[in-house]
């Protein structure tokens, strides 16, 4: 912690971590990106046609196979955003996937990623297939991940100073219209005036698109344009 603010490693410097690091830096480096990135990918996987348990072993064996063939190499953070290499890299593996009849799990007895089937299935229940082609599902749910870690880093930051009572109470107002936010029930849950209520809101919202907008760029390259970015996650969200 540095001026109320957290600095937190780019995802890129995890990759290079992966790349580079010794034995052990690799594999918790190549734990942090799957923990952060493995339902995004999986949705992909399971608007592709396949069953969940299909999905389950595709989307494991995608991150045997990443660590294992060292695809991770060929990532550059100066080339563009860790969104678009993952997504292409998966391709890959299905494509050669499809080509071969395995019939042993893929990944062997490795597991890389733990997926708990029931959590990956409700969330894959409210996807809003069929109308959404698999490719606009893992830019949504990509972006939905980047809004739950930025609202794990908002809800730390409470906690660490013991007000996470607070963020209960203002937690709702991230994602309503200005217009909606009834300031007179955040007042009273708060113990405070509605003007108070106000000036927090306010806070916590601002507070809420500065540290959105730190995790986008943690998955781009060093001079990646963050804005057109946001934008683009902004549409994948609006996606029906």
């Amino acid at each position: 912690m540095a001026g109320g603010r957290v600095f937190l490693t780019t995802q890129w410097s995890v990759v290079l971590a992966a790349q580079r690091g010794t034995e052990v830096t690799a594999a918790n480096a190549m734990e942090t990106l799957c923990r952060h990135y493995w339902y995004p990918l999986y949705a992909y996987v399971r608007l592709r046609g396949h069953a969940p348990h299909d999905a389950q072993d595709l989307t494991q064996g995608f991150f045997c196979r990443l660590l294992e063939k060292q695809w991770l190499d060929s990532a550059d953070r100066e080339k563009g955003k860790l969104r678009s290499f993952l997504i292409a890299a998966l391709k890959n593996y299905l494509a050669n996937e499809w080509r071969r009849s395995a019939t042993q799990r893929r990944g062997g007895e490795r597991e890389i990623v733990q997926i708990d089937p029931a959590v990956a299935e409700n969330r894959f229940a409210v996807t809003p297939a069929p109308s959404i082609t698999a490719d606009a599902a893992y830019d949504r749910e990509w972006a939905l991940m980047l809004l739950d870690r930025t609202i794990e880093r908002l809800r730390a930051g409470f906690a660490a100073t013991g007000r996470a009572e607070d963020f209960d109470a203002l937690k709702d107002c991230l994602m309503a219209e200005r217009g909606a936010i009834d300031y007179e029930a955040i007042a009273s849950r708060l113990d405070a005036t509605a003007g108070a209520a106000r000036v927090a809101v306010h806070r916590l919202r601002k507070q809420f698109r500065e540290v959105f907008r730190e995790e986008v760029a943690r998955t781009l390259a060093a001079d990646g344009d963050i804005e057109e970015e946001m934008r683009h996650l902004a549409a994948s969200l609006a996606t029906v």
